[in-house]
């Protein structure tokens, strides 16, 4: 687990959106790719640079709850854009350690240049951990099986 870097553990299917996409349009998409968050991006000549996140939490807090029309609204009118990202050399303790301090979900994932390369989750974590768990638990279990045919 600690030799895995965000790299290895992020998603690279990214479902991103640009900040002139209509908000409606970005509401469906998510829905349509069953995510909670689109990251924003600038689609430039060397590759996507992130630029914000659109979650659906935006979207019920900053124009449902607010009786906004968003079929008026775009998405750079909602997205979150101070967004925290990891180099995709970041350690799993790196990356758990900024997700816990900065009290998030998802970290967008860069390479060197600043470019988008994926996304890791707290799910995409817990995931490496449950790995971790289960050859753990296989390793108990097969010590447990092997004492007990020595012992018979």
């Amino acid at each position: 687990m600690n030799t895995l870097n965000a790299g290895e553990i992020c998603s690279r299917i990214v479902v991103v959106a640009e900040r002139a996409t209509p908000l409606a349009a970005a509401a469906r998409r998510m829905r349509e790719q069953h995510v909670g968050c689109l990251l924003v991006v600038d689609v430039t000549d060397a590759g996507r640079v992130v630029v914000g996140m659109l979650t659906d939490r935006d979207i019920v807090t900053a124009v449902v709850a607010e009786e906004l029309d968003a079929r008026t609204l775009r998405v750079e009118d909602v997205m979150t854009t101070d967004v925290v990202t990891a180099q995709e050399t970041s350690s799993f303790a790196d990356l758990l350690a900024t997700m816990r301090r900065k009290g998030l979900r998802r970290l967008p994932v860069v390479d060197a240049r600043g470019l988008l390369v994926g996304v890791v989750t707290l799910d995409d974590l817990l995931e490496v951990v449950a790995g971790q768990m289960r050859t753990i638990v296989q390793a108990i279990e097969s010590g447990q099986r092997r004492e007990r045919e020595v012992r018979r």
